[in-house]
């Protein structure tokens, strides 16, 4: 699982990332402090399964805390997007190559207007955030188009002249993008396209970009630095102008300084928390005391987060609709080691048993017999329907 986080230059995306992993990476007031992608390994949230046994979680990877199990995703900051990126305009190409794999975008917009669309500082309220998500839309559309465009001639005639399926080959071709046969051949058909692809015009090859564009690279907006001047109008407003977008507003920064301060053990506080508890007063000074009684008041109690983990979650599991499945035994929970549950596997909407035997181990898969519902302790077939949250033991041939 692969997140991208894009937007402009200055418009947070750095101060998200870090805030959500803690790594350390440059962050700065001036355009293009991430040059090369940044890649780390953040958290999505899962309410737990191990209490409803009376136990606790041992995760393997990510962690638990609160009844809450955190489970790992990928995130990759790439380098600010400007118009044009799509002709090579600031560092475009290679903005666009590093998204390659991304199975979701977050789109961190500066939702206080105050850097233009060049990511230069103008002052809160003095830029439109709404032509930032137009543009980078338009972008992410051009980079697709543009690449289907890319020797499409040459591409139609063999179609033509050949028993080749078009999905097959426009798979082959737009294989970076992840854009499968099925998926291309729904695309033909809802577009009507038609079946020569010869004739079809520029403009229905925009279409099908657009199309596999959103399909593959969908698109969750970040509302960032919401604690701003300006940024909660902006945010109500863009929410009316785009009602088909999701939108979430955020402070990255904030985010930021309550993970630093609890790594720290000053607080006690989890991503997504709705509050924080001070725990070491006395190593605070006034200002810092100020600072954390701000986030509180202004974010977490205004927004119930700073949203930044919900913002992942959203990405995960309303967006790309996925659902955390953990391994398990109906006699025993733990591992050799003696660790309870600790494994969970996020899967795709609509995976089966069998799919979540060939995800554990291809022999499973392969040798495959039935599976077991941990909660029900009944038997179920290799084309069950995984829920969320479901504990199933698999039950195979393999030695």
């Amino acid at each position: 699982m692969k997140i991208g986080l894009v937007g402009k230059p200055s418009a947070g995306k750095s101060t998200f990332f870090k805030a959500a992993t803690l790594i350390d990476i440059d962050i700065a007031a001036y355009p293009f402090t991430t040059i090369k992608p940044n890649f780390g390994m953040s958290y999505v949230r899962v309410k737990g399964v191990c209490s409803e046994f009376g136990k606790t979680c041992n995760p393997r990877q990510g962690y638990y805390e609160n009844g809450i199990r955190y489970v790992p995703v990928e995130l990759v900051d790439v380098a600010g997007l400007v118009p044009g990126a799509s002709e090579g305009k600031g560092l475009g190409n290679q903005f666009l190559n590093d998204l390659n794999q991304a199975d979701v975008l977050i789109h961190i917009v500066d939702t206080s207007g105050s850097t233009n669309e060049k990511g230069e500082a103008v002052g809160t309220g003095n830029h439109d955030p709404a032509k930032d998500i137009k543009f980078l839309e338009y972008e992410l559309d051009m980079w697709y188009y543009n690449t289907l465009k890319k020797g499409w001639h040459k591409f139609a005639r063999k179609i033509k002249q050949t028993s080749i399926k078009i999905e097959n080959q426009l798979a082959e071709q737009l294989s970076s993008f992840n854009a499968k046969p099925d998926l291309i051949e729904k695309a033909i058909k809802e577009l009507k396209l038609g079946e020569k692809p010869e004739e079809w015009t520029e403009e229905q090859l925009k279409q099908l970009a657009i199309y596999l564009r959103k399909k593959t690279k969908p698109i969750l907006i970040a509302c960032n630095k919401i604690d701003l001047p300006h940024a909660h109008e902006n945010y109500e407003r863009l929410k009316k102008e785009f009602p088909d977008y999701y939108f979430v507003p955020c402070s990255a920064a904030s985010e930021l300084a309550l993970r630093e301060a609890a790594k720290k053990g000053i607080i006690k506080y989890n991503p997504g928390d709705s509050d924080f508890e001070i725990i070491k007063k006395e190593e605070l000074d006034e200002k810092q005391l100020k600072g954390l009684e701000f986030i509180r008041k202004n974010i977490l109690k205004k927004y119930g987060s700073t949203g930044i983990q919900k913002t992942l979650d959203s990405a995960v599991f309303d967006f790309l609709k996925y659902i955390a499945v953990f391994p398990g035994g109906v006699n025993k929970l733990e591992d050799s080691q003696g660790r309870v549950l600790p494994d969970v596997f996020l899967m795709p909407p609509g995976s089966t048993a069998l799919d979540f035997a060939n995800k554990i181990h291809t022999d499973f898969g392969k040798y495959f017999l039935y599976a077991i519902d941990v909660r029900s302790k009944m038997k179920i077939r290799k084309d069950y329907k995984l829920k969320h949250r479901d504990i199933i033991e698999i039950i195979s041939a393999a030695k």
